[in-house]
């Protein structure tokens, strides 16, 4: 349970990190570095996982969705399951749209 409560807070903050970044970054030539836990990067899927890159070169790899809601099912009640599986659709939702966010920040244009 630990490893999912740590993965709703990292995913939590996905959105955030990603906006924060693409608002408080310096213009060019600056040398203010962004905060080292600051999400630069997110590849992968949520069917074959994800990958998130900090600013610090740190990376986290979240579970699939599979091995995610295989964890949810290990809950004693269906109310528990049912819950984590809402939070576990959510957070894949909301990663896969930051991933989408950062591609077209790193690359606008090119869609």
């Amino acid at each position: 349970m630990h490893r999912m409560l740590r993965l709703a807070v990292a995913l939590g903050s996905v959105a955030a990190a990603a906006v924060a970044w693409l608002v408080l970054t310096p213009p060019a030539g600056s040398t203010v570095a962004p905060p080292g836990d600051t999400i630069v990067d997110i590849t992968g899927d949520a069917a074959n996982g994800f990958e998130i890159t900090y600013y610090d070169g740190t990376g986290l790899y979240p579970p699939t969705d599979s091995e995610a809601r295989a964890e949810c099912a290990e809950h004693d009640t269906r109310v528990q399951r049912v819950r984590c599986r809402v939070e576990v659709r959510t957070w894949y939702r909301d990663l896969a749209a930051t991933q989408q966010a950062l591609d077209w920040a790193h690359h606008p244009g090119s869609s």
